[in-house]
């Protein structure tokens, strides 16, 4: 269930979510993710997976090491503005979900690094 899994296989089914809704919308993609948004997704998952912070990671847009290329973070930039304030009405449960995993995420502390020691 949704609901049960990991932090990081939530948010890698939501991150997928937001990127199929962008690319229905916006590549003509009929139902399938078009190239360069299945490359984005795989690509996500990768680094999502293997994140050097673990299950106590950060939410991305804060997080000290930024571990996307810069072609690729602009990319996932492109698609979270235009599908993020989309999910609570196509999504609302992801939405929620999403909400709730980053108020939990470690904050930071004023030297950049997480409040919880990294896994390797």
């Amino acid at each position: 269930m949704f609901l049960l899994k990991s932090r990081r296989e939530r948010e890698s089914v939501i991150v997928h979510a937001m990127i199929k809704m962008y690319c229905d919308a916006n590549h003509e993609s009929e139902g399938f993710l078009c190239v360069e948004c299945e490359s984005l997704s795989k690509y996500a998952e990768k680094r999502l997976f293997s994140c050097m912070y673990g299950e106590i990671k950060p939410v991305c847009k804060h997080c000290p090491v930024h571990c996307y290329s810069p072609a690729m973070r602009e990319q996932m930039r492109q698609v979270m503005k235009w599908a993020g304030p989309k999910m609570i009405f196509r999504n609302p449960v992801f939405a929620v979900m999403h909400i709730i995993d980053n108020m939990k995420a470690p904050k930071q502390k004023k030297n950049n690094t997480p409040e919880l020691t990294r896994k390797g």
